[in-house]
């Protein structure tokens, strides 16, 4: 069975971040996250209220159950993407994975340099 640690690595990884960047959005450094990584700290309430506002699964990383999604509160062109999605082989949704990671990222980057 996971622990709390293994499996916020494994949200972070499923996200494509880095220690640095998953941590950012909790409010700590990347040596506070390779520590509630590894178990060596238990994560403050404050740094998972800020990673479950940024839409990280935190129900998952607390108790190994994924929030499911209210699917009421999908629109659309929403409902869509995911129909199409779900027709896609395995491959292709790797793919597809791998591009909205990167997307989010260029998106996430260029808003902090807007910021900045």
């Amino acid at each position: 069975m996971k622990d709390l640690g293994s499996r916020l690595k494994e949200e972070r990884k499923r996200l494509g971040l880095s220690q640095q960047d998953f941590g950012s959005i909790g409010g700590v450094e990347a040596n506070a996250q390779g520590k509630y990584e590894s178990g060596e700290r238990i994560p403050r309430s404050d740094y998972l209220a800020a990673l479950g506002k940024k839409g990280i699964d935190v129900m998952y990383v607390l108790s190994g159950e994924r929030t499911p999604i209210a699917t009421d509160t999908l629109n659309e062109a929403e409902r869509a993407v995911i129909t199409h999605y779900r027709a896609l082989s395995e491959d292709d949704r790797e793919a597809i994975s791998q591009l909205a990671t990167s997307l989010s990222e260029c998106a996430t980057e260029f808003s902090q340099s807007r910021s900045a």
